[in-house]
């Protein structure tokens, strides 16, 4: 059953456990981490300035390191066995570190904890794959985005609850290290239960053979994504939302005290706005996107990621030295607003830039090997964290800038990498541009969409209304389309960019260039070859009347070199807009009467080839269509 929501998901057995498995994960991972770093700087005597800072950095390399060595072999045993009983095994394994953990902090043993810790990230390397493995078995296209958003949500609040738990606990004099123990005790037994609470899901691929040579089966898993240019540049974006959400979250600490001159309670404020941003915005894309996998929203996302990181500098440029400024205190200092709203709306876009990538890799990675497509991506991340920190360090140890500085730099490489990556796939570019012009003009209700098969090569036929009838299907498919369009339209200045990075065909009359046309319907039967999604609008022309014009035979033409399945389509409530021919020129060019017009995409069943007539066509797309034009 599909949900009308991402929040009817939580009251669904297919998604709650699971829900609150990984989220019980996280929120343990960061209590244990946070106790043992305080444990570390603060409360083991004897320890050096040197000496804590090298146990600090070892921790964080030590729970990096399973994701670099283990990766590639949790993404077969993902790929390979029920997940569910996975994540229960895997919750054992949990249970079990933290039993040997709660000891290590009652002896105040640093060398015992870091082997935990580094247990720790095997517990958390073995589930990433299995996370986001599973959600595409569980989870219907259209809950896809908002599943996506919960779960990162329910990442950045366990981090910050955990953080701060962690941070509480282990300072209570004489129950520390038992409250510590305890507690992280519980809640992985709590894990284990919502764990033995999941369905059981179909493996993957049973009959994997596993490789249990770590480095062999990266690099194979590296080369899984490099064959699909989508999935891998996706897999990049991820790496860098890591790398550049890693930089803030290292140095938050160092920020709030040496730059706004706070106590640990400031730092413990900007990690809590921080992480309710990202947790909004992964929220929002659901209802950004329609339910749909929107790549539109991470170009959106990665500009206000850049702006507001950018203007975050110039809210607090220079550091004001340790004052110990408590969060109340703070929020009476001038600029401060500015920074936390500069904070908030950084890491909501950076919500907006996530989320639909992990959908995208879901649904655009082969599903027998998503699992390990998804242990490559984490391969990919840690190395970009590992990056991230030794960066940091140059730039601060060797390059003398200041925390400022950094965040500066960090927000002018994220524009750089921007320009970069939408440069190698313009699609989401495109989609962008198209999302944010069609969403500020229209409403879109869509209906029937399922029916476009999510595979293989399908022939798209709609009624012409208007100027941007391209850009809302386009904006609407989840597949990518390749158009058929008249060359004039084609050439419009401006909207020729989106057309041609949408790969979109120009097609002329047999009068007008019997050599253009002919190539149109040579790139048609190519892109339905390479089993592609094309679209053409079978009246020849944008009406000029409200009424559908009589189907030409061209569709015929095409199917009778490539016989394919057709799905008619209809478009209701663009006549009479400014992109259509209801008025004239001059009244054309005036501001719309009306912003935010609900209009209506409607599509039918597919029709078989040897049915698809043009007569038959015709009268499917007025059946659709109705009487609202």
């Amino acid at each position: 059953m599909s949900a009308q929501n991402q929040f009817d998901l939580l009251r669904q057995r297919r998604f709650l456990p699971f829900f609150l498995t990984q989220g019980l994960g996280a929120f343990n991972d960061n209590v244990f981490k946070q106790a043992l770093v305080i444990l570390i700087a603060f409360l083991t005597p004897g320890l050096t300035a040197a000496d804590v800072n090298m146990y600090t950095n070892l921790a964080a390399g030590l729970f990096i390191l399973p994701f670099l060595l283990f990766s590639a072999t949790s993404g077969q045993l993902s790929d390979k066995f029920d997940k569910s009983r996975l994540a229960q095994l895997v919750k054992l394994l949990e249970i079990a570190i933290m039993a040997i953990a709660c000891i290590g902090f009652l002896g105040r043993n640093i060398p015992l904890l870091l082997a935990m810790l580094f247990l720790m990230g095997l517990h958390s390397t073995l589930f990433g794959p299995l996370k986001y493995g599973l959600l595409p078995q569980v989870l219907n296209e259209r809950e896809l985005v908002g599943g996506n958003g919960l779960i990162e949500m329910a990442t950045f609040l366990a981090i910050l609850i955990g953080t701060i738990l962690g941070t509480s606990l282990i300072r209570i004099d004489g129950l520390g290290a038992w409250l510590v123990g305890s507690t992280t005790i519980a809640i992985a037994v709590i894990g284990l239960l919502c764990a033995l609470a999941m369905p059981r899901t179909p493996a993957a691929d049973p009959a994997l053979k596993l490789n249990w040579n770590p480095f062999t089966e990266t690099w194979r898993n590296i080369g899984y994504i490099r064959g699909n240019r989508t999935v891998f540049l996706s897999c990049l974006g991820i790496s860098w939302f890591w790398f550049y959400g890693s930089i803030y979250f290292t140095q938050l600490p160092v920020y709030a005290k040496d730059v706004l001159g706070g106590d640990a309670g400031v730092y413990t404020l900007l990690l809590t706005v921080f992480s309710i941003g990202i947790g909004a915005g992964s929220m929002l894309c659901e209802r950004l996107s329609g339910h749909k996998v929107e790549i539109g929203l991470v170009p959106f996302g990665s500009l206000g990621m850049t702006v507001f990181g950018i203007d975050l500098y110039f809210a607090h440029p220079v550091a004001v030295g340790e004052l110990g400024l408590t969060a109340t205190a703070m929020l009476r200092q001038p600029g401060i607003w500015r920074v936390l709203i500069d904070l908030v709306l950084m890491a909501i876009f950076s919500g907006f830039f996530i989320v639909p990538l992990f959908a995208l890799i879901q649904t655009r990675s082969d599903p027998e090997r998503r699992s390990r497509v998804i242990a490559a991506n984490n391969i990919m991340n840690a190395l970009f964290m590992v990056v991230a920190a030794a960066l940091s360090a140059i730039l601060l140890n060797k390059a003398g800038l200041s925390i400022p500085q950094l965040l500066l730099a960090t927000a002018v490489m994220n524009a750089i990498v921007a320009i970069y990556i939408y440069t190698l796939v313009p699609e989401f570019l495109m989609r962008f541009l198209t999302w944010i012009l069609i969403n500020t003009l229209y409403r879109i209700r869509l209906q029937g969409l399922e029916n476009i098969p999510d595979e293989g090569p399908a022939l798209l036929v709609c009624n012409h209304v208007s100027f941007v009838d391209p850009l809302i299907l386009g904006g609407s498919v989840r597949r990518p389309v390749r158009f058929v369009m008249y060359y004039k339209i084609y050439d419009i200045p401006g909207l020729n960019f989106i057309f041609r990075t949408a790969k979109a065909i120009p097609i002329a009359g047999a009068k007008e260039d019997p050599a253009l046309l002919q190539r149109a319907f040579e790139e048609v039967d190519k892109e339905l070859a390479e089993g592609n999604v094309v679209c053409i609008f079978p009246e020849g022309g944008i009406t000029r009347d409200g009424e559908i014009a009589p189907f030409r035979p061209g569709v015929e033409r095409i199917l009778a070199a490539r016989p394919v399945p057709v799905v008619p389509l209809a478009l209701r409530g663009l006549w009479g807009s400014i992109f259509s021919r209801k008025d004239s020129w001059l009244n054309r060019a005036r501001l719309p009467r009306r912003f935010r017009s609900r209009i209506e995409l409607v599509a039918g069943p597919a029709v078989p080839p040897g049915e698809a007539s043009a007569e038959v066509l015709e009268a499917k797309v007025r059946e659709l269509r109705g009487e609202m034009a």
